[in-house]
């Protein structure tokens, strides 16, 4: 059985950013949080042993489109860099390959449109509780990977981004290599067959369709791939691991 961390943190303080002081403590309890990680370790190994490595999320049709798409999380990074990038359409965009790879990759948003790419309409489904349907277009990560070479110790990808949480750090998020080359793993550059908007992560943002929303970074600039987490940021894999005991696998 899953033991979800999300049964313990209300929408309106997600969706402010703002934490209940319940679960503050909560999360400060020792022994909670060993509860939690076991419940975490049992819902990564059953997902992994009863699904194919390769299994799709459900794919919908056009008519089942939601009329809207929800902005969620940050609506716009902070600062005149990224200010800069939208007045010029994100013509000087990049987004980097580095880490454990031979040949360190930068990908323009030019480059990025013009690669073989992935339609796909699938579901959302954010850890506050809503869902919604929408028709992602982009490039699959896998052909970033192998442009760079993945090298053979490389265990995570990890996803850096433009925004800033809270103003305690910046955005990331990272996925095992298995979802990291699932064909469903692309990096989209369309939503429902129009350019990101801000408040949706433009200009590129991941779309990871076996797991939950906070999974799906957006405003990506740089992948680094590593053979270890703990290391970067605050050690747990991604901004909402490590500041508010959110699972790092968030399989679905």
């Amino acid at each position: 059985m899953r033991i979800a961390r999300r049964t313990f943190l209300s929408s309106a303080a997600l969706g402010s950013g703002v934490l209940l002081s319940g679960c503050d403590r909560l999360g400060a309890n020792e022994d909670f949080r060993k509860l939690l990680s076991l419940g975490e370790d049992a819902n990564f190994v059953i997902h992994r042993s009863l699904q194919s490595r390769m299994a799709l999320a459900r794919e919908f049709s056009p008519e089942d489109l939601s009329p809207k798409f929800r902005e969620n999380g940050t609506r716009r990074p902070p600062g005149a860099a990224y200010d800069a990038h939208e007045a010029s359409n994100f013509a000087d965009w990049k987004v980097s390959v580095e880490g454990l790879v031979d040949r360190p990759q930068s990908f323009s948003m030019e480059t990025l449109r013009t690669m073989p790419a992935r339609t796909q309409i699938t579901r959302h489904d954010c850890v506050e509780g809503w869902s919604a349907i929408g028709k992602w277009t982009g490039v699959p990560l896998k052909r970033l990977l192998d442009a760079a070479g993945v090298k053979s110790q490389a265990r995570y990808v990890v996803f850096h981004c433009a925004d800033m949480m809270n103003g305690k750090a910046p955005y990331y998020e990272s996925v095992d290599m298995i979802d990291a080359y699932h064909p469903q793993t692309i990096l989209a550059w369309s939503l429902n067959d129009k350019p990101l908007t801000i408040g949706n992560g433009a200009p590129i943002r991941l779309r990871v369709e076996r797991q939950l929303g906070y999974k799906h970074a957006k405003y990506i600039e740089r992948i680094q791939v590593v053979d270890d987490l703990t290391k970067i940021n605050g050690g747990k894999g991604g901004f909402w691991e490590d500041h508010s005991g959110y699972e790092w696998y968030a399989g679905i």
